[in-house]
């Protein structure tokens, strides 16, 4: 049995990976954006271990689901789950950042910086990181017209690049990143054609199988496949230096001391 926190599991692939590892006798930990919308998850809550509350677009309230999470104790994985698509603008966020940066990016590397490290850590990335830029000078939309697209494509490559730099860096960590496909959630919309099933059994058999095929690092996975990522991905010279503009956008450095 594993301990496992999920961000974003209120509805769509966080929900049905939470509904799975529960049944398969895991503890898992849900998070909710809102009092109001952690009402939803009033048929699951009580088979849960708990459920923390907070809103990834807030530097201040991502601290505090940290706090919550490591209050429950040490965490055996972590599921970076939550995420947000199209947005119509670049939005401002209480820390000043584009809302698809903050929530996709920011908070995913603040929550690694700040919850106990754990065993293992999966990210959900997406296959259109590959449209995403390398330029990192403006990567918080500050200079550009807005592109709802490209940015969230870039977030996407921000995010599975994070993933293959922890790997490297933190070689007692399995840290992995989970293309789940286009698939029929909200998110996705109806007509996506991707398998919604294997869209999340692919991140909760790398957060809790005992396979050897799953207890691997610096995968890009889609549906229990490893595929080839953008050359980005894994380019050190390119991880090192996304995670130093992470860095200077929040003011916490993840590999402090080069750990």
């Amino acid at each position: 049995m594993s301990r496992i926190f999920i961000t974003g599991s209120t509805d769509g692939l966080g929900l049905a990976a939470a509904r799975t590892l529960i049944k398969e006798g895991h503890d898992v930990v849900l998070h909710a954006r809102s009092r109001e919308r952690a009402s939803a998850l009033a048929e699951i809550t009580p088979t849960a271990l708990g459920i923390v509350i907070g809103d990834l677009a807030s530097a201040t309230e991502t601290r505090s689901i940290a706090e919550q999470v490591n209050a429950i104790g040490r965490m055996d994985a972590v599921i970076h789950n939550a995420g947000i698509y199209l947005e119509r603008s670049r939005g401002e966020t209480p820390d000043g950042h584009a809302k698809t940066l903050a929530v996709n990016v920011l908070a995913p590397y603040l929550l690694t910086a700040w919850i106990t490290r754990p065993d293992r850590l999966v990210y959900l990335t997406s296959g259109m990181h590959r449209s995403g830029s390398s330029a990192l000078d403006d990567i918080d939309w500050k200079k550009r017209p807005w592109n709802a697209s490209q940015a969230y494509s870039e977030s996407k490559l921000h995010i599975a690049t994070l993933a293959a730099a922890v790997a490297r860096h933190w070689p007692d960590v399995l840290s992995n990143a989970v293309d789940p496909g286009w698939v029929p959630t909200k998110m996705g919309g109806a007509g996506a054609p991707d398998d919604l099933e294997m869209g999340h059994l692919t991140q909760t058999w790398l957060a809790a199988s005992d396979a050897a095929a799953a207890k691997v690092s610096g995968g890009y996975w889609y549906h229990r496949q490893r595929r080839e990522a953008a050359a980005e991905v894994n380019d050190a010279g390119f991880q090192d230096a996304m995670v130093e503009k992470l860095a200077e956008l929040t003011g916490v450095r993840l590999f402090a001391d080069g750990r």
